[in-house]
């Protein structure tokens, strides 16, 4: 893997990856951003939740299950002082899905949190404590 961010005068920052594809990073005015994307720690939280939902929908679509739709809410915690580190981060999955169990969720869930996604390995290695809770809508 490989990529690169660039800076041209003015935030935000521009990350291309190898493939081509854009992604935006900004801060707040009062770090000298223009607060028109994501931190560089809210893009964290977000790839925390997109490689979760990742294995969830595939874990589920090889128990043929539908998934109609999935959502991921992060709440974190950070340290107070610098690296301002995330040190406790909760996840609320909602699922919408006509024939998936509870019990399926929550073990597609797990599997993805405990052994599957990267990212949620690389923060609880820095001791972050990572829970999460799994809720279906009917």
């Amino acid at each position: 893997m490989n990529t690169s961010v660039t800076f041209r005068n003015t935030m935000p920052l521009a990350g291309i990856s190898r493939a081509g594809h854009l992604t935006l990073f900004d801060t707040s005015a009062e770090f000298h951003g223009t607060g028109s994307a994501p931190s560089p720690m809210e893009m964290v939280l977000e790839s925390l939740a997109a490689c979760s939902m990742m294995d969830v929908i595939s874990i589920l679509k090889k128990k043929r299950r539908e998934v109609i739709f999935l959502a991921a809410e992060v709440d974190a915690d950070r340290a107070d002082e610098h690296p301002k580190v995330f040190t406790a981060i909760r996840v609320l999955y909602r699922l919408e899905s006509p024939d998936c169990t509870p019990e399926d969720f929550e073990r597609a869930v797990s599997l993805s949190m405990e052994k599957y996604c990267s990212v949620t390995a690389m923060l609880r290695r820095s001791g972050c404590r990572i829970e999460w809770k799994t809720a279906q809508i009917h």
